[in-house]
Order: C-alpha cells, then sequence, then structure tokens
C-alpha cells in the first residue's frame, strides 16, 4: 500500500455531519454514488462521506479517487461526530460487523441497514437503544431508478426519518411503511421484482426465437420493449391496466395475446403463487 493509500485510510477527525458507509459494494458504491451526485440544501461534501470496508483493495481506491475518507474500521476514540451509519454489507457478514460496529458508535448515531434478512429486533440487540431504520432497496436502486420502503424503531424521530429519506432517495424512489410486517410484503413484490421482470424479457425473447427470429434479434426486441414499457409507465400518469387497454385494440393480436395470459389460469394466478412464495421465504429468513 503505498503512500497515497495509507493516508486515506487514516479518516482523521470527524465533522459533525459525518455520514459512514459500511461496505461499499454494488449497493453502497450506489449510494455512494448518488450521495456525491446531490446538489442544493443538505447535500453531502465529499469529506463529509466516510466509507468503512474491512477489505481495503478497491474500496479503498475508489475512495481516494472520489475524495471521501476510507478507513478499514472504525473505533471508539475515532467516531465522535458520525451522524448516520448506513449498512450495506451482506448479511452473513453482520454477525461479525455488527457488535465490533456497535462498539464503536455514539449513542445518538442513526443506524440504517439495507440488509435483507436483518430485522429491527436483532439490528435493536446490537445496537440497544440507538435510532434504528430498517430499509429494503431492489437493483434499480443501484442505477438511481429503484424504489425503496422504509421504517424506523421505536427510538427514531422524524427527523431521523427525513434524514434516512434523503439519503436513501439515492437509489430513487422512496416510500415509509407503517409497520416492520410490511418489509416481507415490499421484498415480495419490489424487491424480488426485477427478477420477474428479467424472466418474463427472457421468456418473451425465447418465444420470439421459436416463432423463427434469430437468438439475437429476439433478445433485443423482448429486452427493448421492456425498456420503453418501463419508461411509458414512469411519465404517464395513466394506471397500469389503463394503459394496458391502451394498447389492446379490440380483435387484434395483443387482444388475442391476452386472452391466453390473463386465462384464469394464467399470469395473474402464476404471479400471486410467486409473490406468496417470496413472502414466505422473505418472512423464514427474518426468523432465522
Amino acid at each position: 500500500m503505498g503512500t497515497q493509500m495509507r493516508s486515506v485510510v487514516k479518516h482523521g477527525k470527524l465533522s459533525s455531519n459525518t455520514h459512514a458507509l459500511i461496505g461499499a459494494g454494488n449497493m453502497g458504491g450506489a449510494l455512494l454514488n448518488g450521495w456525491l451526485s446531490e446538489q442544493g440544501k443538505g447535500a453531502l461534501q465529499a469529506h463529509e462521506i466516510l466509507v468503512i470496508d474491512p477489505s481495503p483493495g478497491q474500496a479503498a481506491k475508489r475512495a481516494l479517487q472520489l475524495g471521501v475518507k476510507f478507513s478499514a474500521r472504525l473505533t471508539k476514540g475515532s467516531a465522535s461526530g458520525l451522524k448516520m451509519c448506513l449498512l450495506a454489507i451482506k448479511p452473513q457478514s453482520f454477525g461479525e460487523i455488527g457488535p465490533r460496529l456497535a462498539a464503536a458508535l455514539p449513542k445518538d448515531t442513526l443506524v440504517v441497514s439495507i440488509m435483507a434478512g436483518i430485522n429491527l429486533h436483532t439490528l435493536s440487540q446490537i445496537f440497544t437503544d440507538r435510532p434504528i431504520v430498517r430499509a429494503m432497496p431492489n437493483l434499480p436502486a443501484a442505477y438511481g431508478a429503484g424504489i425503496t420502503a422504509y421504517v424506523g424503531n421505536e427510538c427514531v424521530t422524524p427527523e431521523h426519518l427525513a434524514s434516512a429519506e434523503l439519503r436513501l432517495k439515492a437509489g430513487g424512489k422512496v416510500v415509509r411503511l407503517e409497520s416492520e410486517r410490511e418489509i416481507d410484503m415490499v421484498t415480495a413484490v419490489s424487491g424480488s421484482g426485477p427478477g420477474y421482470v428479467f424472466y418474463m424479457t427472457e421468456a418473451l425473447a425465447a418465444a420470439g426465437e421459436k416463432l423463427g427470429l434469430s437468438s439475437q434479434l429476439a433478445s433485443e426486441l423482448a429486452r427493448q420493449t421492456v425498456i420503453g414499457s418501463g419508461v411509458v409507465l414512469s411519465r404517464s400518469s395513466d394506471s397500469a391496466e389503463a394503459l394496458r387497454k391502451s394498447v389492446t385494440s379490440p380483435a387484434g393480436t395483443t387482444e388475442a395475446a391476452l386472452d391466453v395470459i390473463m386465462d384464469k389460469d394464467g399470469l395473474a394466478k402464476i404471479m400471486r403463487a410467486a409473490v406468496k412464495a417470496a413472502y414466505n421465504r422473505s418472512r423464514d429468513l427474518g426468523k432465522s
């Protein structure tokens, strides 16, 4: 590790508005990019961001390039002034990292977790009486086009929730939940949802290929159709149902296809079963 790298690992004194990001992988790195691209009131400056990653490597190099602070670990004496700590590590790493982090964090630091399957009860056992927010983003949040649902424990104030929402908006739209039990429902719909859409795209391409299109052309047609439809959904104020009806001419090709898809044993039934399976699995993970 060179001189420059050593200097970034020693993060120095923290300001009172420092936000720590624990883990700078795909989702953590995306939020970091979002924080740095924010403009206007409340936007974070590079020196107000501290990336913590136990494996310096690429994370440290990237921190150096972006101008943010970096450390392989957080110690009690070096964490004073930390306003927020966002956990973006793999859930299986929490058992090792969580207790050490809790020992170092000031008592008033807001803890925000985007770890799947780690509930507020478990987080509170480690972080005791600190304000904690649990959030569930989805894959498009890594591109600033996702949706993140969040809920806080009994220690959070309206100011804590506003701060968490502001930082989570770096990944796209943010919605607040009434209770933590809704997290498993969110996971089944939006958390796992991109996988459903990707498979539908895959199936649509395979159907086109079965008709006689080349694999490359069928894939391109299916992919861009899903992308374009997403743009329409994002820009139109109409419901998905209204948009579906607007492209379905009586006795036309779309209607012929939808008669199959909307059969009583069609997509709606399959989707209900799929979402329920994801919901049940999310609940099981939360209990483990």
